[in-house]
């Protein structure tokens, strides 16, 4: 088989590549400067091509509407409920931060965390309703940002558990509360620095005279707090002054850690006070167990309705950062305190279901057995 050239091919000595010719290559082709042709086609595989199983849920009406209505009439029981058992709860909060001229605490207002002797105020209030069960008090602050990233690092929990090497050489995440004059501080740490000190005394006024309420101050920590987070160091267990021999206070504590209680169950890093304190709240508004009041019988009310005075050793300044202090006494039932919120909730959820129940069976009732199907004509 003759192959034929043209002129000016054979003129320049560069043929067109053919079969057998000098260019190479498959007949007709332009030699391997031609690739492969690309393609974005996707392959044919089920994933790519979307044919795999797939399951659709068809929600006819038949379907919808038993679920709107039973999720009505078993949201809005629920929540009245919840509603009615947070209301027998009895609550009430004394706000004593003193920023009014006329509060009994405004003389303590700019108190400072040295000071000497402390400021003390007393506040008198009524209790409209008596209060049943036992009776929790609190301690509330306000605009105290407990939830800062490097306040919450701010502490050693290897020495919080009674490790004797990290109690003379605390972690490096309690600075700017590590040491201080050249000892280590225990405990060290911003959250330990800032622990609520402020003092609450109760008294019921009958005729005149101040009958004070027993408050208890253990059993308000949680218990894997108190038996297995937080230790003494070991050794002497009745020598703590020993046991913390080498370590100094925190800078704004008025006393260290081993004089927190004169009881040796409840002091040192152990203190009730202490461990509820160091569990860091979530939001910049909270409130911690401060004491217990137990009811002694079932014929007298924990709290009598009447008059009450509560006197307050003013010692943790709030006024510096725009904070506010309250105290709050508080019954709880099944649920917790007294929260409205969750029955609110549920009732709402309940009976906008049911509303919609409603509306939607109307909608099916008018419209649903329609023959919507177009007549195809003969």
């Amino acid at each position: 088989m003759a192959v034929n050239y043209s002129a000016k091919e054979e003129a320049d000595g560069h043929p067109s590549g053919g079969i057998g010719g000098p260019g190479g290559g498959a007949v007709g082709g332009g030699g391997g400067s031609r690739g492969a042709v690309k393609t974005r086609k996707p392959d044919n595989t089920a994933f790519k091509q979307q044919r795999l199983p797939a399951w659709q849920p068809i929600l006819p009406a038949g379907t919808v509407l038993p679920a709107f209505f039973i999720i009505g009439l078993i949201f809005i029981p629920i929540g009245i409920g919840i509603f009615v058992t947070s209301n027998t709860i009895r609550a009430h909060a004394i706000d004593y931060t003193g920023t009014e001229p006329s509060s009994p605490c405004h003389k303590c207002l700019n108190v400072s965390w040295d000071i000497t002797p402390p400021c003390t105020c007393t506040i008198d209030f009524t209790l409209e309703h008596s209060f049943e069960s036992n009776v929790f008090m609190y301690y509330g602050l306000s605009n105290f940002y407990q939830n800062h990233r490097r306040y919450v690092k701010s502490r050693d929990d290897s020495q919080l558990n009674g490790d004797n090497s990290s109690l003379l050489n605390p972690s490096k995440e309690c600075e700017p509360y590590r040491t201080n004059e050249d000892k280590p501080i225990a405990p060290c740490g911003a959250i330990a620095n800032s622990m609520f000190n402020d003092t609450l005394e109760l008294y019921r006024i009958d005729n005149d005279t101040r009958i004070p309420i027993t408050l208890i101050k253990k059993g308000i920590a949680w218990w894997t707090d108190k038996n297995v987070k937080f230790r003494n160091p070991t050794g002497d267990g009745n020598n703590l002054t020993a046991l913390f021999q080498g370590t100094t206070k925190p800078v704004n504590w008025p006393k260290p850690v081993y004089m927190l209680d004169s009881e040796p169950d409840n002091n040192g890093f152990i203190n009730e006070d202490f461990i509820v304190w160091m569990r860091t709240a979530a939001l910049p508004t909270f409130r911690k167990l401060y004491r217990l009041i137990e009811r002694k019988n079932n014929l007298h009310p924990t709290l009598q309705a009447g008059k009450y005075s509560l006197v307050i050793t003013y010692n943790y300044p709030v006024h510096s950062f725009d904070g506010r202090k309250r105290m709050i006494l508080s019954t709880i039932s099944w649920m917790g305190g007294k929260n409205p919120f969750l029955g609110i909730a549920y009732i709402t959820v309940g009976s906008i279901c049911f509303f919609l129940g409603v509306v939607l069976l109307i909608i099916h009732h008018k419209y649903g057995n329609r023959n919507t199907s177009a007549d195809i004509p003969n």
